[in-house]
């Protein structure tokens, strides 16, 4: 019983500290386009989110890493919780910035 548990509760932790971490990082890359878009400083369309795909391979980067160094977190099905806990943590930051751009609006 305990063996069964144990992979499921590291996975996810495991991705919930990935997506949380990478959530962060998104939301730090937002405030800095904000900043941005208020001085005037975007030139132009193209340069809307600048980064982004470099913040996405650091993310995929990280889960292959996360996959060589633990591998027992991507077998047996382990690999869904994994993935439940990455979209879990990245879900919470959404959550929260949701709801502070409904506390500003009201």
């Amino acid at each position: 019983m305990f063996s069964e548990v144990l992979p499921i509760t590291v996975g996810l932790g495991a991705g919930a500290v990935i997506g949380y971490a990478f959530g962060l990082l998104q939301q730090a890359a937002i405030r800095r386009h904000e900043q941005r878009q208020q001085s005037g400083a975007l030139k132009s369309g193209w340069s809307l989110m600048p980064g982004s795909g470099g913040r996405v391979a650091l993310l995929l980067i990280t889960l292959a890493l996360i996959q060589v160094v633990c591998p027992l977190l991507f077998r047996d099905g382990t690999q869904w919780w994994v993935s439940g806990g990455l979209v879990s943590g990245y879900g919470w930051t959404l959550f929260q910035q949701l709801r502070r751009r409904r506390a500003s609006h009201a």
